[in-house]
């Protein structure tokens, strides 16, 4: 709960920003996506409205490295969580120092709404059930949140990323400026984000289609690890725990001995 408490206010705050750089600014990238390439120029200045943003977000995702490995539960996608975050912190220092801040804008917006969405739901999930209570209104929220952030997903994340970010950075960058520097590092590491964001769309479906065939009564996160798992898992610990100690004990028992016959 704290996990989804800390990431719900980020998320919120950083999205609510970006919205503000897109629709309350001069800039019109999320209309004109091939506008982010207009009068581009190698070590051109970024603007200190983006600049900020860029410090928040890479600040952000520098520490979720560690926080994925060392602080938040583990999850069956935690390995892929990480590349993720190695991938946005890459696409985050390789586009300020690029000067392709204009289009990082534009991929933080369409990707930050969901994770606002996936962390209100599963709060509303945590405290649906609490002091042995049942309340309704929770377990509504988390209804409407999970297929609100099923929505999005594939709107944001898999039609207007492609529309806007992909075409704008394959395409309209040539167009703009032909030769442009970094062209196909750039591009690969956008790709490697999608191809995630399609993994992580596979989640989705396998949660709609539990949900549909009666597997899952409930909203829960089909990426954490269910009581049976957890117990196995925590048991497998205990045993490998009992088995070393047995081992030290043993080799005590053995050194001692040695230890008697050399004094005899």
């Amino acid at each position: 709960m704290p996990e989804s408490g800390w990431k719900l206010l980020f998320y919120t705050m950083s999205w609510s920003y970006s919205t503000y750089l897109l629709f309350f600014t001069q800039y019109s990238f999320f209309y004109d996506p091939p506008s982010v390439f207009y009068d581009w120029k190698s070590g051109m200045s970024v603007p200190t409205d983006i600049a900020i943003a860029y410090l928040i977000q890479g600040s952000f995702y520098g520490h979720s490295i560690y926080a994925t490995i060392y602080m938040d539960a583990w999850r069956k996608d935690s390995a892929v969580m990480i590349v993720h975050h190695i991938i946005t912190l890459a696409l985050i220092t390789f586009s300020y120092a690029f000067r392709y801040h204009n289009i990082g804008v534009l991929v933080l917006f369409l990707h930050d709404i969901n994770d606002i969405l996936l962390e209100f739901t599963k709060l509303n999930v945590y405290f649906k059930t609490r002091g042995g209570v049942y309340h309704l209104l929770n377990d509504v929220l988390s209804n409407l949140g999970s297929v609100s952030f099923s929505i999005t997903w594939f709107w944001f994340r898999l039609y207007w990323f492609p529309l806007k970010v992909l075409y704008a950075s394959c395409v309209s960058s040539l167009d703009s400026v032909p030769n442009i520097p970094f062209y196909f590092f750039f591009n690969f590491l956008l790709f490697a984000l999608l191809l995630m964001n399609i993994y992580w769309f596979l989640y989705i479906i396998l949660f709609v289609a539990k949900v549909l065939t009666g597997q899952m009564s409930e909203v829960n996160d089909v990426r954490e690890y269910d009581d049976d798992e957890v117990k196995a898992e925590r048991l497998k610990l205990q045993e490998d725990d009992a088995d070393h100690h047995n081992s030290v004990n043993e080799g005590k028992h053995v050194q001692n001995g040695v230890t008697k016959e050399k004094h005899l």
